[in-house]
C-alpha cells in the first residue's frame, strides 16, 4: 500500500507541473510535447523500464502494437508521443477520460457497427494533418504473448492510400512480467492498477519498432491488418535486439 501511495503521489506532483506547460505551449499557439514527457514521467514511476528497438517512423504514421495492458500507453505514448485510439467508454472514466483528452485520443464505439467508417475517418484526418496514432487492433488485453487476430475495420482509415503515411508494427514483450501485468479476465480496473503499482521492483518491456509498411503494398485493409500482426509475431518468436532508452 505504502508503494502504491508514493508511486500515485509522485505521478500527481507530475500532473502539477507538466498540465500548466502544457496549456501555456497551446495558448502560445505551439505544438505540445508535455503529454509525451507526462507519459514517460508517469511510465517510470508505475517502474516500467522501457527499452528501444528499431526506429520509430519520424513523419505521419499509424503504430499498430499487440496489447497486453495499460501499461503499453505510456510505453509507446512516452516513446513516439502519438495519440491513441481508444473504446468510447474511456472518455468518461474518472481523470483518466480527462487526462486521455490531454492527449487527443481518438474515441470509438466498437458496438456501433454502423459508424466504424465516421470512426475510421477520424484516424484518416488526424494522419492526412500529418499526426502520429497508435492502434491495438487486438481489441482487447491477453494474460500471455500470444497475438489475437488483428481486427481491420480501423486500417479503412488508410484506404485509398495516404501519401508518404505508412504503418509500423510494434513488437511489446515484457517477458517474463506479461502474466503478473495483465488484466485477468475477473479482476476489476481498480485491482489491476492497485496490483501493478504495489508490485515489488520494476517491470522490463521492450518496444521493437518494426519495418513499416507500405498500404499500398496491401491489397486492402483485412491484408493490411495481417502483415502487421504478422510482423509482430515474427518479433516476438525471435526476441529482436533492442537498445536501452
Amino acid at each position: 500500500m505504502i508503494r502504491m501511495i508514493a508511486r500515485l503521489g509522485a505521478i500527481g506532483l507530475g500532473l502539477l507541473l507538466f498540465v500548466p506547460l502544457h496549456y501555456s505551449w497551446k495558448l502560445a499557439g505551439r505544438r505540445s510535447p508535455w503529454p509525451q514527457a507526462f507519459l514517460g514521467f508517469a511510465a517510470r514511476r508505475c517502474g516500467l523500464r522501457v527499452t528501444v528497438g528499431g526506429t520509430p517512423v519520424a513523419g505521419s504514421v499509424l503504430f499498430a502494437a499487440n496489447h497486453e495492458s495499460w501499461l503499453d500507453i505510456l510505453a509507446i505514448g512516452g516513446v513516439t508521443g502519438a495519440s491513441f485510439v481508444a473504446k468510447d467508454e474511456v472518455r468518461r472514466l474518472p481523470m483518466v477520460g480527462w487526462l486521455a483528452g490531454l492527449n487527443a485520443t481518438l474515441y470509438v464505439v466498437r458496438a456501433a457497427r454502423h459508424q466504424v467508417q465516421a470512426q475510421a475517418d477520424q484516424i484518416r484526418d488526424k494522419l492526412a494533418e500529418g499526426g502520429k496514432v497508435a492502434l491495438f487492433p487486438e481489441g482487447t488485453v491477453d494474460a500471455t504473448r500470444d497475438v489475437l487476430p488483428f481486427r481491420a475495420s480501423l486500417f479503412a482509415s488508410l484506404y485509398p492510400p495516404i501519401p508518404a503515411v505508412v504503418v509500423q508494427p510494434v513488437a511489446l514483450d515484457y517477458g517474463a512480467a506479461t502474466a503478473t501485468i495483465a488484466w485477468l479476465d475477473d479482476e476489476s480496473m481498480a485491482g489491476n492498477v492497485r496490483r501493478i503499482l504495489s508490485r515489488l521492483g520494476t517491470i522490463p518491456v521492450t518496444l521493437a519498432f518494426l519495418a513499416p509498411i507500405d498500404p499500398a503494398a496491401a491489397e486492402d485493409r483485412k491484408a493490411l491488418a495481417a502483415m502487421a500482426r504478422e510482423e509482430i509475431v515474427a518479433a516476438l518468436a525471435s526476441a529482436a535486439p533492442a537498445h536501452p532508452l
